[in-house]
């Protein structure tokens, strides 16, 4: 125990945090048995330990920060990390069945519950930060960015895959005219967005994204993709490509990382969004080889630590409301997800990428919007 306590002190200095030290990033540990626990587990180990109260620290999306930073996370691999690497390469982790598996687990917890965290737009995707003052006019910059970047016009038919709780559907309908079909596997979020887009020209399907028919005119995923898996990507682009008309537009919105991998990490696996991964630049630039021409990639990754902390303002300050539903240990279960996400898009580590894509190429170049 000593000797792992020792190395758990050698490697936090290099990342420039102490062991019960004074300041906010500093880690404070109350159960020696963290350190066997996080050199045996790794990642799955590290958060459920901070979910059981065995540590505490007062700034844990600075102390990720800092541990990203410091590249901490390659200085040892975990058996659980192994046999999470093996079993991604061997099994299709994203398959019809399995998808379902995230919806039930995560995005059906409850609708007042996200609608206090994640404000009137109900967007569980990075906000556009550039000239707003608060979540929902970035938000709301978000969506109109995106109809811009897909050139929307009025009578316009757009595909959605995985539409959330239907704001963009809404937005894309009322602001720009267009008919909507949206497809979303999530029991609770179909029953919202189905309300919410009541009277619009949006059909809302409680459906696989991979059950999409019809042709349109522009086609719209924006936050799918972490739920695809890398043995799938090239078939998503393919059904894409199928389902856009000659001269449409394909926007993709996803999170990404800086290095290819086959899987997502074992706490946010098990905890969080189950079976999910990061598409890497190589990976999607592989997958549209030959379907698409890139019309645009803008990353604006910055923009999601932003939003992560303020989706945590607003969950630590409505707490109280679902203290006695959740408990107190699904409390710091969300709190280590949501600050641990946010500094690791402030490391650079994760990214938020914009892809605009088209069949055959815009006659005369695409105008990029920003």
């Amino acid at each position: 125990m000593p000797d792992l306590k020792e190395k758990a002190k050698e490697l936090l200095s290099l990342a420039d945090i102490k062991i019960n030290g004074k300041r906010a990033s500093d880690l404070k540990i109350y159960n020696e048995k963290f350190y066997q626990r996080v050199f045996a587990e790794g990642s799955l180990g590290f958060g459920e330990s901070y979910m059981d109260g065995w540590w505490d620290c007062k700034e844990i999306d600075e102390m990720i920060n800092k541990v990203f930073l410091a590249q901490l996370n390659k200085k040892f691999i975990s058996p659980l990390m192994i046999l999470a690497a093996a079993k991604a390469r061997v099994i299709n982790m994203q398959t019809k069945t399995r998808s379902k598996i995230v919806a039930e687990q995560h995005y059906d917890l409850g609708n007042e519950f996200y609608g206090k965290m994640l404000g009137k737009t109900m967007q569980y995707t990075c906000a556009y930060w550039k000239n707003a003052k608060n979540l929902d006019q970035a938000q709301l910059n978000k969506l109109d960015l995106i109809c811009k970047k897909l050139n929307l016009k009025k009578g316009d038919k757009v595909l959605e895959l995985g539409c959330g709780w239907g704001y963009f559907a809404k937005y894309a309908a009322e602001n720009y005219g267009c008919e909507v079909t949206a497809y979303n596997i999530s029991e609770e979020q179909v029953k919202y967005a189905r309300e919410l887009c009541k009277g619009l020209p949006v059909k809302i399907i409680k459906a696989d994204y991979r059950e999409a028919i019809g042709m349109y005119d522009k086609v719209a995923s924006i936050g799918l993709c972490e739920h695809i898996g890398y043995k799938n990507y090239r078939s998503f682009m393919g059904l894409v490509n199928k389902h856009l008309k000659s001269n449409g537009l394909f926007l993709l919105h996803t999170i990404g990382g800086n290095k290819s991998v086959t899987h997502t990490d074992a706490w946010i696996e098990k905890y969080i969004f189950p079976n999910s991964m990061l598409p890497s630049v190589a990976q999607l630039s592989t997958a549209m080889e030959g379907l698409f021409v890139l019309e645009d990639w803008h990353n604006f990754g910055n923009d999601y630590d932003k939003t992560l902390m303020v989706w945590n303002e607003n969950f630590e300050k409505n707490w109280d409301k679902f203290n006695e539903e959740y408990g107190k240990r699904f409390y710091r279960m969300w709190r280590f997800y949501l600050l641990s996400c946010a500094g690791s898009f402030r490391s650079r580590k994760n990214q938020l990428w914009q892809l605009v894509l088209s069949k055959g190429g815009i006659p005369g170049g695409y105008k990029s919007i920003r």
